[in-house]
């Protein structure tokens, strides 16, 4: 059984009986292995005696959908097809076309269902989604969190340093470690099949046409981009960086020119990629096993997994600093507010609210890339064109942007919109990590007390010549021509 921490109702409605199938709502960890939601479904099904049918849904016109994050989760939904074409479950891929069609559908699928297992995930729209569909459903919800290696109900307050919650996940992962999800839930499963029809499935080779996506209600201006969604691209990313760069890790990550990443950011965002499959990846490589888990750790970032400094310094980013955001948002359903910062940085930076900027650059020049500081603009315009930035040009184009505002609540919006329109990982718990802690979130204060910034953390430009190659970094990324151009 999957473990109980992971699993919550979210209503009181009973299981019925003479429903006709186990629905499991895939909004979030869109994927067949490595998943505790899909694991939970199987189960159930099993319990019951019904058929599982896998309803990946995606919905449109919110706040922030568009092309691009459209495009790679139909990519996604095309290798899930496969996936499960050689199992027990009935595989549907709706992609809502809007107009209440999706709605439609979904309350279709819950009138015949005995029981729903939905994604749980705890940010944007996904709380409001379940929610919604809790308070309509005639059958019992329960919804499974499959978003990291430490269960969100293992913790019970927000984090507010890295360093505090690194001790707790050294005092609380060990014992989660001893129950990993199934790599693969539906191997050697048998489940009845479903002998009455279901709504028909999205026409998923149709949207991947080109133009395809034009009649769906989202933003069209924001194009897609050269990576490819769904699992096959995810894994092939995945070997690849285990294969040898992750080795360099620890050195060479912060150089956005010469240096390493995984890349795995857009699939683990995009539930087509699972945390457990990546540390499963790199425990194989290193021949990995639990009693290698150093006792005398004490929240220190190096030594505690015991493993070579590449691979010990990647796991603390996807753990520690992955998580942590996740678990904060969990806690807080203020997150991505901007007075959810902490009291010492509200402070700061409200004494500092009349200090002169150097500038202050309109929303539309900002998405522009068009500032006065050409490694900002390139930062800025490989966001444009690839939907990243690199993490450490995340966090300088992020401060920037407090130096160029009015206020600091118009930075922060500013930012939000930035990322969440533009960033194939934007919306999720890492989007407000990344924005929050250039306002002070997650770190401590700073001295002397800076303009503008107060003892919030101050970058510039001119220190990034120190640290790579400034003059390549903005050639390569200049000489595109923006979405935004014209």
């Amino acid at each position: 059984m999957v473990p109980e921490d992971r699993v919550a109702a979210v209503n009181a409605a009973p299981v019925r009986g003479e429903g006709l199938y186990v629905l499991h709502w895939m909004i979030a960890h869109r994927r067949r292995h490595w998943n505790y939601a899909l694991e939970h479904a199987v189960g159930w099904a099993q319990r019951l005696g019904k058929p599982l049918v896998v309803c990946e849904y995606l919905r449109s016109g919110h706040p922030w959908s568009c092309a691009r994050v459209h495009r790679l989760v139909i990519e996604g939904m095309c290798d899930q097809r496969t996936d499960f074409a050689d199992s027990p479950v009935h595989y549907l891929p709706v992609v809502d076309a809007g107009h209440g069609a999706g709605a439609a559908i979904v309350r279709r699928l819950l009138s015949e269902a005995a029981i729903v297992i939905a994604d749980e995930f705890p940010t944007f729209v996904h709380p409001r989604m379940v929610a919604a569909l809790a308070a309509e459903a005639p059958c019992r919800v329960e919804t499974v969190d499959a978003n990291g290696l430490l269960p969100l109900r293992a913790t019970t307050a927000a984090p507010q340093r890295a360093v505090d919650f690194r001790r707790i996940l050294q005092r609380l992962l060990p014992r989660h470690l001893q129950r990993l999800p199934r790599p693969d839930p539906l191997a050697g499963v048998t489940l009845p099949r479903l002998t009455s029809p279901l709504p028909p499935a999205s026409d998923l080779e149709a949207l991947l046409a080109p133009g395809g996506l034009q009649a769906l209600p989202i933003d069209h201006a924001v194009p897609p981009v050269a990576l490819r969604g769904g699992a096959r691209a995810a894994r092939a990313a995945l070997a690849a960086f285990v294969a040898g760069p992750i080795d360099r890790y620890h050195s060479d990550r912060g150089d956005p020119v010469h240096g390493v990443a995984s890349g795995l950011s857009p699939w683990l965002h995009l539930g087509q990629l699972s945390v457990h499959e990546v540390v499963d990846a790199i425990w194989r490589r290193c021949q990995w096993q639990p009693d290698r888990l150093s006792a005398a750790a004490h929240g220190r970032k190096d030594g505690w997994w015991g493993l070579p400094p590449g691979p010990e310094a990647f796991l603390d980013e996807l753990v520690t600093w992955r998580e942590l955001g996740y678990h904060f948002a969990f806690h807080r359903p203020d997150h991505a507010a901007y007075e959810s910062l902490p009291d010492w940085a509200l402070e700061t930076l409200d004494r500092h609210r009349a200090d002169p900027r150097p500038q202050c650059y309109p929303l539309a020049v900002l998405e522009r890339a068009e500032t006065e500081d050409p490694l900002w603009n390139a930062a800025q315009r490989q966001l444009l064109a690839s939907g990243v930035i690199h993490n450490y040009l995340r966090m300088l184009w992020g401060k920037k942007v407090i130096e160029w505002s009015e206020s600091p609540e118009a930075a922060w919006a500013a930012l939000d919109h930035l990322n969440n329109r533009w960033a194939i990982d934007g919306c999720n718990p890492n989007s407000w990590t990344g924005i929050s802690w250039c306002f002070g979130r997650f770190d401590r204060p700073w001295f002397p007390e800076r303009p503008i910034f107060g003892t919030v953390r101050w970058m510039s430009s001119a220190a990034a010549r120190r640290k790579f190659d400034v003059d390549a970094y903005i050639a390569r990324w200049s000489a595109l021509r923006s979405p935004c151009a014209g």
